[in-house]
């Protein structure tokens, strides 16, 4: 008997970037995997490495127009994932997630390097958080530029001049 799993293996590019900086996997707990993606990009990548991590993806809801897109991806809270997390923030790094059916595979062999890509899932990061447990980074895609503000961001002294202290602002 078949059996299928679901799992993902995720990409993520500094801004502006080419080669991933990192490649997570997070169904073969403590394998790496060669997992060949069918991203499109100058040079094809094929053969990629990705070590475990153990992390959620969720999120993603799409109508019939095309908005609404938005996904979360949820790692443990430690030093090793808000060292590049924080940057990943900071920077708007290009996360791209595939979503992989994965069949029962032989316990000899080893994970194959071949899975088939049920969606692909490219966003920016625009936003994260912390608890004591998870690290969240919130993803969306440019499709939906005008709900989700897109280029996300904050009013700071460096674009907009000194910032009022009081509540007591009129626009004239």
């Amino acid at each position: 008997m078949t059996k299928f799993g679901f799992g993902h293996a995720v990409r993520i590019y500094p801004g502006g970037g080419k080669a991933a900086v990192k490649r997570f996997q997070n169904f073969f707990i403590g394998s790496v995997v060669t997992h060949k993606s069918t991203a499109q990009r100058e040079e094809p990548i094929d053969g990629d490495k990705y070590i475990f991590v153990p992390f959620g993806f969720s999120g993603v809801t799409v109508n019939r127009t095309g908005d609404g897109l938005e996904a979360t991806l949820v790692f443990p809270n430690n030093g090793l994932t808000r060292d590049w997390a924080v940057r990943a923030v900071d920077k708007s790094y290009l996360i791209e997630v595939d979503v992989l059916t994965i069949e029962d595979m032989d316990a000899e062999t080893g994970p194959k390097a071949e899975h088939a890509i049920v969606h692909s899932y490219v966003g920016q990061v625009t936003g994260g958080q912390w608890d004591n447990v998870s690290l969240n980074l919130e993803l969306s895609s440019v499709l939906d530029a005008v709900g989700t503000d897109v280029p996300r961001r904050s009013l700071t002294q460096k674009l907009v001049g000194n910032l009022p202290i009081s509540n007591n602002v009129r626009l004239q």
